[in-house]
């Protein structure tokens, strides 16, 4: 009379299945616009896929050197990086610092908007001598 009773629970696996889809739709929300934005710099989508290859491709695509990806692994210099490639990115595309602060802070919105926008590459922004804002055009002669 003094037994314990025993308490089994059964589930069916569609919990876990939902899960797995919830995780797959949010990964394909994020992989998406890195694909465009790959595509429109020239390089390959489907890295996206694959998590720490599109950090490098994206390195690429901001012409900053590939060893800069062993600095995302130092704890406070890591974030400093990121906003570096951040801007780096929007300047490739020819935005300004305010588009850096839309990727920094509203970050999915302003992917799709860079991937799906009207931004074109205009090259890697962070090699030397580059520029997001064009030359102004030479002055008309008089006369």
């Amino acid at each position: 009379m003094g037994g314990m009773a025993q308490v089994t629970y059964e589930t069916s696996g569609a919990g876990a299945a939902a899960l797995l889809l919830w995780f797959v739709a949010i990964y394909a929300i994020a992989v998406i616009p890195y694909w465009v934005i790959f595509t429109k710099a020239g390089q390959p989508g489907w890295p996206a896929l694959i998590p720490i290859y599109n950090t490098y491709i994206q390195l690429k695509v901001v012409g900053r050197p590939g060893w800069w990806l062993v600095l995302f692994l130092i704890p406070f210099v890591n974030i400093v990086i990121l906003i570096i490639v951040t801007n780096d990115l929007s300047k490739s595309f020819g935005h300004g610092v305010g588009f850096t602060l839309g990727l920094i802070f509203l970050s999915i919105i302003f992917l799709y908007i860079l991937a799906f926008g009207s931004s074109t590459y205009r090259g890697p922004a962070g090699a030397p001598g580059a520029s997001a804002v064009p030359p102004p055009p030479p002055p008309m002669p008089t006369g």
